[in-house]
C-alpha cells in the first residue's frame, strides 16, 4: 500500500476531513512560518521565567541541564506526532491518531483528555496576563483584564486562522526581541562583572546542596517538561496547511528544537546572574516565583525587569490565543466524528466559529473564576497538565498500534515504530506519577466522566459508537 493510500484510508477512519469548500471544511491558508508562530506562541519563548526559581532549587542549581534533558525527553513525543500527522493529517490531532491506531473508543478518550489541557492552559495564560496588567494598572481588577484578554484574542481567532497568525507573528517577534535584549544585556554584565556562580554550575549544580545529584535533575525535569506543552498544538492545524502534512511534521520538530535552544540559553545565563543560591531558594519557596525577575533586576536593572514583565503580559494573552485556536479545532474534530454535538462541527468561511466560541466560553469561565480567587492560579496550575500527558501516552500507543500491530504503514522499523514511542510513553507516565495529588484526582474524575459519556454513546448505538 502506498503512503497516499495509507493516509487516505486513515483519514477515512478518523472521520473524514471534509472538503475545503464543504459545509465542514477548513480553509487551507497556513505556511510553515505560521505553524511555527502558533507553536512558539503557545509555548512562549520565555516560558522558564515563571518556574526558574523552582527548577533551580529542585535541581541544586543545574537548571540549564534540566532543560537539556527535558528537550530530549519531549523529543520522543514530538517524533511520535511527526509520525502520525503524516498518516492522519486531521484537525483532531491526537483524537484522530488514537482513533486509527487504537480504535474509536481510545480516540475519544485521547481527545477528551487533551480537551482538558487545551481548555485550561489558555485559562492559565489569560490569568497570567490579567495579573501582569493589574500590577501595571492596579485600579482595574485583574478579572477585568483577564476577561478583556479573552475577548480580544477570541475576536482575532473568529476573524480567521491566517489573520490571527499575522498578529501572533508580531507579538512573537516582540517576545524574541525582548529575549535577545536580555541575552545581550546578560552577556555584557557577565563580561564586565563576572558570574555570581561558577561558569559550569548551570550544567553541574552550584554545590550549595551537596554534590551533583542526577535524581534531583530528573525530579526537576518532571516540572520542566510542562514548559513545552503547546508545541503539539501545531498538529491541530493539519487541515489548514498548504503543502501537505510533511510541513506540519517538520514544524513540530523544529518548534521543539528551537524552544529547547531558547530555554537552555536563557536559563544558563540567568543562573550565572542569580545571586541567591539554590539552597536558599529551596529553603525559602517564597523567593522562587520571582527569582528570574530578581536576578535581572539586581544584575542588569529595573528597566529590563519591567520590559520582561510587560512582554510576559502580552505574550501570555497570545499564548492563550494559540491554545484557544487549538482547542477549537479539537472540539470541531470531535464533533465531526460525532463525539460532541453536531453543531460544533459547522464552519463559516472555513473557520470553526461555533467550536471556537464553545472553547472560549469555557476558558472565560475558568479564567475569570480563578482571577476572582486568591488561590485561583494555584488551583488551575495544579491540574493543567494532566490531560496533555495522558493524551501523549495514548499518542505513543497509537504509533505502536498503527505501524507495529495493525501494520498499516508498510514494513515495521522497530526503532522508529516501537522503541521511540515506548520510551516516550514511559517518560509521560513517569511525569504523570510525579504530578500533584490534586492533578491526579482531577484527571481521574475527568477521565471517569469521559468514560461515562463513551458508554452512553455506545448505548445509543450509531456509526461512531464503537
Amino acid at each position: 500500500m502506498s503512503d497516499t493510500q495509507t493516509s487516505a484510508g486513515a483519514a477515512g477512519d478518523a472521520g473524514g476531513a471534509g472538503g475545503a469548500g464543504g459545509e465542514r471544511g477548513l480553509r487551507r491558508s497556513l505556511g510553515f512560518r505560521d505553524l511555527v508562530v502558533y507553536g512558539l506562541l503557545f509555548i512562549a519563548p520565555m516560558a522558564p521565567v515563571g518556574i526558574f526559581g523552582t527548577l533551580d532549587a529542585k535541581s541544586h542549581g543545574a537548571v540549564a541541564l534540566v532543560y537539556v534533558v527535558a528537550t530530549v525527553a519531549m523529543a520522543f513525543t514530538a517524533f511520535s506526532y511527526a509520525q502520525m500527522v503524516r498518516v492522519v493529517p486531521q484537525a483532531g490531532s491526537v483524537f484522530a491518531y488514537a482513533r486509527v491506531g487504537l480504535g474509536k473508543g481510545a480516540g475519544f478518550v485521547a481527545g477528551w483528555m487533551a480537551m482538558l489541557d487545551y481548555l485550561l492552559i489558555p485559562a492559565v495564560a489569560y490569568l497570567f496576563s490579567g495579573i501582569a496588567m493589574n500590577s501595571l494598572v492596579p485600579e482595574v481588577s485583574r478579572w477585568v483584564w483577564t476577561a478583556l484578554a479573552v475577548v480580544v484574542t477570541t475576536l482575532l481567532n473568529l476573524w480567521g486562522v491566517r489573520a490571527a497568525a499575522r498578529v501572533g507573528f508580531l507579538v512573537l517577534a516582540m517576545e524574541i526581541v525582548v529575549l535577545l535584549v536580555f541575552v545581550v544585556s546578560a552577556i555584557v554584565v557577565l563580561a564586565r562583572d563576572g558570574a555570581q556562580r561558577g561558569w559550569l554550575s548551570p550544567l553541574s549544580g552550584d554545590g550549595t546542596q551537596g554534590a551533583f545529584a542526577l535524581s534531583a535533575v530528573i525530579g526537576a525535569v518532571s516540572i520542566a517538561v510542562l514548559s513545552y506543552l503547546g508545541f503539539d498544538a501545531i498538529a491541530s492545524f493539519a487541515e489548514e496547511v498548504t503543502g501537505g502534512s510533511e510541513k506540519v511534521a517538520r514544524a513540530v520538530l523544529f518548534c521543539l528544537a528551537l524552544a529547547g535552544v531558547l530555554f537552555v540559553a536563557q536559563t544558563y545565563l540567568v543562573a550565572l546572574l542569580e545571586p541567591t543560591t539554590s539552597a536558599r531558594l529551596a529553603a525559602d519557596p517564597g523567593l522562587q516565583g520571582s527569582a528570574f525577575y530578581d536576578a535581572v533586576d539586581v544584575s542588569v536593572g529595573t528597566w529590563l525587569h519591567d520590559l520582561v514583565a510587560l512582554s510576559k503580559a502580552i505574550g501570555a494573552a497570545f499564548a492563550a490565543l494559540a491554545g484557544q485556536a487549538a482547542a477549537g479545532r479539537l472540539v470541531f474534530a470531535m464533533a465531526r466524528g460525532r463525539r460532541l454535538p453536531k453543531v460544533l462541527s459547522k464552519t463559516d468561511a472555513g473557520v470553526p466559529r461555533a467550536a471556537l466560541l464553545c472553547a472560549a466560553v469555557i476558558t472565560l469561565v475558568a479564567a475569570v473564576w480563578a482571577a476572582r480567587r486568591d488561590d485561583g492560579l494555584d488551583r488551575l496550575v495544579s491540574v493543567v497538565n494532566i490531560g496533555a500527558l495522558t493524551a501523549f501516552t495514548l499518542l505513543h500507543a497509537s504509533v505502536v498500534g498503527w505501524f507495529a500491530v495493525r501494520r498499516r504503514g508498510g514494513p515495521v522499523v522497530w526503532w522508529r515504530h516501537v522503541l521511540i514511542p515506548v520510551v516516550g510513553a514511559a517518560i509521560t507516565v513517569a511525569v504523570i506519577f510525579e504530578a500533584s495529588g490534586t492533578a491526579q484526582v482531577v484527571g481521574a474524575i475527568w477521565l471517569a466522566v469521559g468514560l461515562v459519556v463513551l458508554v452512553a454513546q455506545r448505548g445509543r448505538g450509531g456509526e461512531d459508537a464503537g
